[in-house]
């Protein structure tokens, strides 16, 4: 169980959170619990969460993996722009290296594949950044199989990063190809900003039976739904933070997996 630190800024994403001091706190309890992998951006609040997982986690674990993206902008509150222009994605990874106070950032996303800008041109952009040692690997948010094999003919792939919940599986044909090829698959929106945490019907049901919560057995049934699957919950709640790791330790019967897999 991974952690995705957008909520770690305030509700529209957009500048600092009310109580910075908790946001470090739940930076560091998610490490605590032996998270090793937390997700971030640079669009996310303008660099805010950056600065944040910083102050928390300094000199950062040698096991731990922050991982970042460029390629997006918030141009108002909540309206977001693909931006792939190649000066602008370096740009954006060398703030990101400053806000981190890394050498080297270990997962480079492509956040959005900007529609203006040839896409070879905003892959070329990111093979650079990794052959001058300024991003370790590089991944693929919100794409097709046809653009993940498009991309893999100028730079390895090491992650792709959509949304996928019990809800929504409209990339399925994505994980299939990622499971193929061994590709780790990022699932973000795993429990749909806290909507499959109210979930009722069948989703309740196996809540009741397991003694969990309804956002556990949305994430413990994306951990079963395939072993390349890696979900990033966010919150800014230290006590959902540690009902959301613990959910990886919850494990569904064949019978719950079948009646899980009818919710849509």
């Amino acid at each position: 169980m991974s952690f995705g630190a957008m909520r770690l800024s305030d509700a529209d994403i957009w500048g600092p959170p009310a109580d910075r001091g908790h946001a470090v706190r739940v930076a560091r309890r998610a490490v605590e619990l032996g998270v090793d992998h937390i997700d971030t951006a640079d669009s996310y609040a303008f660099g805010v969460t950056e600065e944040i997982l910083r102050e928390a986690l300094y000199p950062y674990p040698d096991e731990l993996l922050i991982a970042t993206k460029a390629g997006q902008a918030q141009v108002r509150r909540r309206e977001w722009e693909a931006v792939g222009r190649p000066a602008y994605l370096r740009q954006q990874c060398e703030a990101s290296l400053r806000r981190l106070n890394a050498d080297r950032i270990g997962l480079f996303y492509l956040h959005r594949i900007d529609p203006l800008v040839p896409f070879e041109d905003q892959l070329g952009a990111m093979k650079e950044l990794q052959d001058e040692g300024k991003i370790a690997h590089f991944g693929l948010s919100t794409v097709t199989v046809e653009q993940i094999e498009a991309a893999r003919t100028i730079i390895e792939v090491a992650a792709v990063q959509n949304l996928f919940n019990l809800a929504h599986r409209a990339g399925e044909d994505v994980l299939g190809h990622c499971e193929k090829e061994r590709i780790p698959y990022v699932a973000w929106f795993p429990i749909m900003n806290g909507e499959l945490a109210r979930a009722e019907g069948v989703v309740a049901e196996v809540a009741a039976d397991t003694e969990s919560t309804p956002a556990q057995v949305a994430l413990a049934w994306l951990l079963a739904r395939s072993g390349v699957i890696c979900p990033i919950p966010g919150t800014s709640s230290i006590d959902h933070l540690e009902q959301n790791v613990a959910a990886s330790a919850l494990r569904l019967t064949d019978e719950q997996l079948a009646r899980l897999n009818g919710v849509a």
